[in-house]
């Protein structure tokens, strides 16, 4: 009898645990690559052939390849996803599969574990290294993840941006010495499915359209749907929730969040902070959240001329990370030369 994934981490062997991996991309190849080394029977397919995947073509060539010498099984091309085979212990999809996917579906009728990205990293962690992950949803999600870690790098923190547009999530937690902390940006087809992760901090930008082609037909309500899988961002929070004071459809996320006991809401907002917010005194960005004199003073983190970009978008993506950094420990005098710095 195989072993029960779900009962697994990374010091374990998965010697004769049987894996499907969806999805042969960036994420999806370091998720086989990383089972593999952990001892799994890996089968890896994709609807595209290599040629499909264009300017990454060859580079996909070249992972299929790798990934043969190393045991795996690739299955590339149309028809290769139709059909789960008939022994397999746990599903692992990339984000882009939807719910109704045959292998999805057949995994679900066989009581097989279905997995994303996030779920399989989060499970990967090591056990000794309780890594913070500081988690950016919503648009400008990207950028705002890197100037979080160009802020703990000012404060010699070794950290790297993890998720879309950075560092493959698997490979990021798979990393022999484990990072401090860990900015990951995640998109709502990343946070589908997830029920494990408990952030340190995390923050919903927006709840504007994305990936609107994906979930029409899968939903009646496409905007709830997608605010949902967003808010799964605040799930399990353990310090502080963050949210845009000016857009309210972030805070009812935050409300509605099952988090962590003593886990707070944490406001920013282009105008002037009330308590537990950052936001901006003239042309200041200040903090009246991580202080201990917070009812009655504002500490200074930077001026809004310090920054690369002034236009608003830009300002309140700063102030989150300046929010996510800070209650990750990050001094003031980090947040400004990290965002001074930034680019």
């Amino acid at each position: 009898m195989s072993p029960d994934p779900l009962t697994l981490g990374r010091l374990d062997s998965w010697a004769g645990v049987r894996v499907v991996v969806a999805g042969f991309g960036p994420a999806g190849f370091a998720a086989a690559d990383n089972l593999l080394h952990l001892g799994a029977t890996v089968t890896a397919v994709d609807e595209r052939t290599a040629e499909e995947f264009g300017e990454a073509s060859a580079e996909v060539a070249e992972r299929a390849e790798l990934l043969g010498v190393l045991g795996a099984s690739i299955a590339l091309g149309a028809g290769t996803t139709a059909v789960l085979p008939d022994e397999v212990d746990l599903l692992v999809v990339s984000p882009d599969w939807r719910t109704d996917a045959p292998l999805v579906v057949q995994a679900h009728a066989r009581a097989v574990p279905v997995w994303g990205e996030v779920e399989l990293a989060w499970r990967l962690r090591h056990p000794e290294h309780d890594t913070p992950w500081l988690v950016v949803a919503g648009s400008g999600r990207a950028r705002t993840a890197r100037l979080t870690e160009t802020i703990l790098l000012a404060g010699g923190v070794r950290t790297v941006a993890a998720g879309d547009g950075g560092l493959p999530l698997v490979e990021a937690v798979m990393d022999p010495e484990p990072w401090d902390v860990l900015p990951v940006a995640l998109t709502a087809l990343q946070l589908r499915g997830t029920t494990s992760m408990s952030p340190l901090a995390a923050v919903v930008l927006d709840t504007a359209a994305e990936h609107e082609e994906f979930y029409a037909g899968l939903a009646e309500d496409v905007p709830a749907a997608l605010a949902a899988d967003l808010g799964r961002a605040y799930t399990h929070t353990r310090v502080a929730c963050v949210y845009d004071v000016e857009d309210a459809s972030t805070e009812d996320l935050v409300r509605e969040a099952e988090v962590v006991e003593g886990a707070r809401a944490v406001g920013i907002t282009l105008g002037m902070p009330g308590v537990s917010m950052l936001g901006l005194v003239e042309d200041l960005l200040v903090d009246r959240a991580f202080i201990e004199e917070r009812s009655t003073s504002a500490a200074e983190l930077c001026a809004v001329g310090d920054l690369p970009d002034a236009e608003p978008a830009h300002v309140r993506q700063a102030l989150a990370a300046a929010a996510l950094a800070r209650a990750a420990g990050a001094t003031q005098a980090a947040v400004r030369d990290g965002l001074s710095a930034s680019s």
